[in-house]
């Protein structure tokens, strides 16, 4: 029997599962954020979601519990479990399907109208709820809001009714959809209103830690689309927080990792700024801006040094040359598809070299690491990150020519 206790505040369970999931090995002791009783009380929420994806390991320091995932073997993406728990009223759910049955009969309805069908639909009750108009103005507000009822105003006399039915989508086009897009939940609520069937999409990499942030997701695409003006509070790994006004631009989402980055231009600041979605704890739409063009454009003349999602006032500059034999023209080849802001240059037969100019050229070394054994020069501006990478490279060269006890 499942353990079914309804949650009303997400950002509670999206905390702990982002501690569950994506750090993980944590045993009750190490986790200090809260209370103990709050750690099993949520504990056994996320337990009753993702039974058959928790795990367990006795340590040193105790029982840690993570959550583990095989995508070969799971269907549709289990966090989104978590999003359909959340907590209504009695009143609430009884006022949702009176009203929808309401409007279902009828083509046009004022508010009167509406309050006298209510009284009238619960005559036939017990005990009866009573809804005055105010409760029914709201609940009818939040759902034009919603998209679920549409009104036009004549006069001082306000119509309501329902939003035309449009026709579901194909299951396969949900499933894909739910799995791979930013608010994915969305998706996963409407596969709920169709006859089941195995699904046709597997993913071999399938990152689904960007659940817990489809709330976040979606105030930031709001934002976006009424020239809004965020206020952001954000948490570092050392506990720190620090709150800011910003202007939403652009979310940029990693192909390969899934991780999410917020490109924004700050108030206080004056200048972008790159912001990490699952750093942020609390998140509101506080007021609306005209800056919102004049950013853009900004944003747009600056993504030309912009390789990851770094964004300053700096520009570094980064070359080196590869060396190819004979028969791999595949190097130069992925070269060019993979330079995004950068320029691929064939000096000679068998070397080519590339060269970009970019805000933080760090982020550039995961991806020149793939090319080492072919790299016979390389060059930063930044002659820190230089150095660390000869370092590594000084490393792994002697760990593996002096074997694991080399390197200390």
């Amino acid at each position: 029997m499942p353990y079914s206790e309804l949650i009303k505040n997400y950002d509670n369970i999206r905390e702990y599962m982002r501690e569950f999931y994506v750090y993980g090995f944590k045993s009750r002791d190490e986790y200090t954020n809260k209370s103990a009783r709050s750690y099993d009380d949520s504990r056994r929420r996320i337990e009753s979601w993702l039974l058959e994806s928790m795990s367990f390991r006795n340590t040193s320091d105790g029982k840690t519990v993570f959550i583990s995932m095989d995508s070969r073997q799971e269907g549709p993406n289990p966090l989104f479990k978590s999003w359909k728990a959340k907590s209504f009223t009695d009143g609430d759910i009884t006022l949702h399907f009176i009203l929808f049955d309401i409007l279902e009969e009828a083509s046009e309805l004022t508010l009167k109208q509406i309050t006298d069908s209510i009284d009238r639909y619960s005559e036939g009750f017990c005990e009866a709820r009573v809804y005055d108009e105010s409760t029914v103005r709201k609940k009818l507000r939040e759902y034009e809001q919603e998209g679920l009822i549409v009104s036009r105003r004549e006069g001082r006399t306000v119509y309501y009714k329902m939003c035309p039915k449009t026709p579901l989508p194909s299951k396969d086009l949900l499933r894909f959809f739910s799995e791979v897009m930013p608010c994915g939940v969305i998706g996963s609520f409407i596969e709920d209103k169709l006859d089941p069937s195995d699904p046709l999409f597997r993913f071999k990499h399938h990152y689904i830690t960007g659940t817990m942030d489809s709330e976040v997701m979606l105030t930031i695409f709001t934002a976006m689309r009424e020239n809004g003006i965020l206020t952001v509070t954000t948490e570092s790994r050392r506990g720190g927080t620090n709150t800011s006004e910003l202007i939403p631009l652009k979310v940029k989402i990693s192909s390969q990792g899934a991780r999410q980055h917020l490109l924004a231009f700050s108030l206080k600041r004056a200048r972008m700024i790159s912001c990490r979605i699952d750093h942020i704890t609390k998140i509101s739409i506080t007021g609306q801006t005209d800056l919102l063009p004049g950013a853009r454009k900004k944003l747009q003349s600056m993504e030309k040094n912009i390789w990851g999602v770094t964004v300053g006032d700096h520009i570094e500059h980064v070359e080196f040359d590869v060396r190819y034999g004979r028969f791999e023209e595949h190097i130069p080849a992925r070269l060019q598809r993979e330079k995004r802001c950068g320029k691929v240059t064939v000096i000679e037969d068998g070397l080519a070299r590339f060269e970009a100019d970019v805000y933080d050229c760090s982020e550039l070394i995961p991806w020149i690491r793939t090319f080492i054994g072919r790299i016979v020069r390389i060059s930063f501006s930044n002659k820190r990150t230089e150095q660390q990478f000869r370092d590594d490279l000084t490393a792994m060269y002697s760990l593996y020519e002096g074997g694991p006890d080399a390197v200390q």
